[in-house]
This record gives C-alpha cells, sequence and structure tokens, in this order.
C-alpha cells in the first residue's frame, strides 16, 4: 500500500482555452472529474486562476506537474508535504523558465542535494557564474519573482479539496 501524504495545486494563470484541459489532466491523475473553480487573474487581464488541495498518494506531485507542464502561458505551483517516508516536494513551472523542482523538508525549507551545491562552486570558482546566482537557481528564486505577482492576485481564493479515488 502507498503512502497518503496531502498537497495543493495552485494555478496561477492559465486562459480560457487552456482551463478544461487543465481539469482533463487533473482528472486523468486522480482517476475522477475535476471541477475547478476558475476566477479571474488580476494580475494577467483574460486569465483564470484556481487552486485545490488533493489527498494521494505520495508522488502525485510530479505526476500533477508532468501532466501540465510544457503548455505555453499557463503558470502553476504545486506542492506535497513530508509524510513519515517521504520527503515534501515543490514544482513551480513558468512559460518561460520551465519547471523548477525542490524537494522540501518537514518544515517546508528546499533541501539542495549536495552534488548540486558541489557543481554550483565548481561553475563560480570557474567564473561561469557567480555563487549567489547558482545558489538563487537552487532556490528557485527566478520562478519565485516571476509568480510572485500572481500569487499576490489570488490571496483570499477559495480553496477546494479533491481526493484521489482509490
Amino acid at each position: 500500500m502507498s503512502t497518503a501524504t496531502r498537497g495543493v495545486l495552485y494555478v496561477h494563470a492559465a486562459t480560457s482555452a487552456l482551463c478544461p484541459h487543465v481539469e482533463w489532466a487533473v482528472a486523468g491523475v486522480f482517476g475522477a472529474p475535476a471541477h475547478l473553480q476558475w476566477t479571474p487573474q488580476p494580475a494577467a487581464h483574460g486569465t483564470y486562476r484556481c487552486e485545490f488541495s488533493w489527498q494521494a498518494s505520495v508522488g502525485t506531485s510530479s505526476q500533477l506537474t508532468s501532466a501540465l507542464r510544457g503548455w505555453s502561458h499557463l503558470r502553476f505551483e504545486v506542492t506535497e508535504e513530508p509524510t513519515a517516508s517521504s520527503e515534501g516536494a515543490r514544482y513551480s513551472s513558468t512559460p518561460d523558465l520551465g519547471v523548477f523542482h525542490a524537494v522540501t523538508g518537514l518544515h517546508g525549507d528546499i533541501m539542495i542535494p549536495e552534488d548540486r551545491l558541489k557543481a554550483a562552486m565548481v561553475k563560480a570558482s570557474l567564473g561561469e557564474t557567480t555563487l549567489e546566482l547558482e545558489v538563487d537557481k537552487l532556490l528557485g528564486a527566478p520562478w519565485d519573482a516571476e509568480l510572485e505577482p500572481f500569487r499576490h492576485a489570488g490571496e483570499g481564493a477559495p480553496v477546494r479539496w479533491l481526493h484521489q479515488v482509490v
């Protein structure tokens, strides 16, 4: 039996034409119809936003991200809480930057693997970049900067729970 966890899908901005496709993709992951409550996104005229919480097997955040990635004009984030046997996860996606993935700990902190830190240090020591820029990338700072206006525009939005059918 797989371990259950909880998470949230935040669709920060989707065109009206994409909204039903997002619902179909989410329904495909959960095996049940997804009727999302879309509201206008004030940060990008002509786009819509939604968010809902889910409870399903560990790894569902990666399945949702895979189902939604690569669609132009779609900005979203998926979070997954850690369990007693797994780390948490955070995915952020923008049309310009693609997908960012981070492993998160018990308190939501991003946990950077040792090899990625060493690679950042080597790139910086070779003069290809600065350590500060590389650490910012490892922490997802470019994605945070691009998504922040969309996050603030969605404050106070309703949250809908969606459970995976087992």
